[in-house]
């Protein structure tokens, strides 16, 4: 094995470590791992990472399942319209995306730079939430709101489809807004949606990719996970919101250095 793959298992380790000191936000860093350590291009990075994504959140998820802060039906009645969706994107639209979308003069948009701009963009929006920690309101209604949790579960398919991340950043407001559930329950109650969502997704992948690396998905997903039980053991002796907020400024650094990187 190359020196890239061994850094990208360790990267690997950072993103689940990432994880659990901070709740959430971790497999943001996925896609780019993927693509500048790994060298996998864009659409197949997308591919993989809702895999690992969808299976270090269902490792996750399993921690607050048995803690009883995951509110089930509320995650299925989230996840069908999202599934649903992030699986057409994978199946019929980033597949049959032309590598090159349009020209203006000396620029040429392709589809691997849509995708990577995007995906910074997305960053850019992650990390923001993350450093300014914008509380909610932790009250339970009765009320589910369906149409809206009916439009945010597709909203947050389409942006899986395109980025391969989880779109926990929109998952948990929408559970604590439209749903009603309380705060410490919407993060545990995300964890699964995301894992329904990126691993459905992902089997729209199979039926287009050539070929699919399993031993490298499987070793990553594996170090990943193993990293999210030590950043949660970690997270007993640090403080972990002045960790979210420097983690956020972490991955607000990186969207710009993508931008740069992929414009320049």
């Amino acid at each position: 094995m190359g020196f890239h793959i061994y850094l990208t298992y360790f990267l690997a380790l950072f993103i689940g470590i990432s994880l659990g000191l901070t709740g959430g936000g971790g497999s943001i860093l996925t896609v780019p791992v993927l693509v500048y350590a790994a060298r996998l291009e864009p659409v197949i990075a997308t591919a993989y990472s809702l895999f690992i994504v969808g299976f270090t959140s269902l490792v996750g998820a399993f921690g607050y399942i048995k803690k009883g802060i995951v509110n089930i039906r509320m995650a299925i009645i989230f996840a069908v319209p999202a599934f649903i969706t992030v699986w057409l994107m994978r199946k019929f639209v980033i597949h049959a995306m032309p590598a090159q979308l349009f020209t203006i003069g000396n620029f040429t948009l392709t589809k691997d730079l849509f995708l990577m701009l995007f995906f910074a963009l997305i960053m850019l929006i992650s990390g923001f939430k993350m450093v300014h920690n914008i509380k909610k309101d932790s009250r339970e209604f009765k009320e589910i709101n369906y149409g809206l949790v009916l439009i945010n579960g597709i909203v947050v398919g389409i942006l899986s489809g395109l980025v391969g991340a989880g779109g926990g950043f929109l998952i948990v407001p929408a559970l604590v807004f439209f749903m009603g559930l309380p705060i410490h329950k919407a993060v545990g109650t995300s964890l699964l949606i995301i894992a329904i969502n990126s691993l459905i997704g992902f089997t729209g992948d199979i039926l287009n990719l050539p070929y699919i690396d399993w031993q490298f998905l499987f070793v990553f997903s594996a170090i990943s996970s193993l990293g999210i039980f030590f950043g949660i053991y970690l997270n007993q002796y640090l403080n972990s919101e002045r960790l979210k907020k420097v983690f956020g400024y972490f991955v607000l650094i990186m969207a710009v250095v993508i931008l740069f990187k992929e414009l320049l």
